[in-house]
């Protein structure tokens, strides 16, 4: 492609992004930075939306009432139920569906998941293939291991449990209602309801040691 193609393709794009921003503020729409944010032709929105500077939504989104996307946040092929706080710095993959009242945070990726009603996660986690129940927490740095090499494994979270940070759920595996995961722990085995699980070697302590 030459620099004149190039040329012609950016200003087309731009021109597309435009009409675009300008459709989506005569909805009602806020863009806090217009000239920052790319949206897609298929984007469907709520009322009350507010989408702050340097948003991308891709194609096949769905984004319900009173919902605010917060800086640096990449949004595709998911749907964003009412109340939901996304960002700043998140990336929702294809096939989330992020459920009422939820709450994704910053540095947070989430892939091919459901997030139930007012589930929080909050810091730098990944969760992909999951199915989260309503009112659960999951702590900073967990991460689903869905995938073993060969095929993507499923992990589920029931409602209310609680996820210590820095957790490592190996799928497949499911983490029962009201239970509670450790900080630092890698979980390989079924949790039923109401149970702690953790995972920890013993800590040592060597006093009054010198570096060599």
């Amino acid at each position: 492609m030459t620099k004149i193609d190039k040329k012609k393709v950016a200003l087309k794009e731009k021109s597309k992004q435009d009409k675009l921003r300008n459709r989506a503020m005569k909805m009602g729409i806020t863009l806090k930075s217009p000239e920052t944010v790319f949206l897609s032709e298929d984007t469907k929105f709520g009322k009350n939306v507010v989408i702050n500077p340097y948003v991308v939504i891709g194609k096949k989104t769905r984004i319900g009432d009173n919902v605010e996307i917060m800086p640096f946040t990449h949004i595709e092929n998911a749907t964003l139920e009412s109340d939901v706080n996304v960002g700043p710095f998140s990336r929702i993959r294809p096939g989330t569906i992020l459920a009422k009242g939820s709450r994704i945070g910053n540095f947070v990726e989430v892939k091919k998941s459901k997030i139930g009603k007012n589930s929080k996660i909050n810091h730098l986690s990944y969760i992909g293939d999951a199915s989260i129940g309503n009112d659960v927490n999951i702590g900073a740095g967990t991460i689903t291991c869905n995938y073993d090499g060969k095929k993507k494994n499923k992990t589920k979270i029931l409602d209310r449990a609680f996820i210590g940070s820095n957790s490592s759920l190996i799928a497949p595996i499911t983490i029962g209602k009201d239970s509670t995961i450790g900080a630092g722990s890698a979980i390989s085995k079924n949790v039923k309801e109401k149970s702690l699980a953790l995972t920890r070697s013993t800590q040592n302590e060597i006093k009054n040691y010198k570096r060599k």
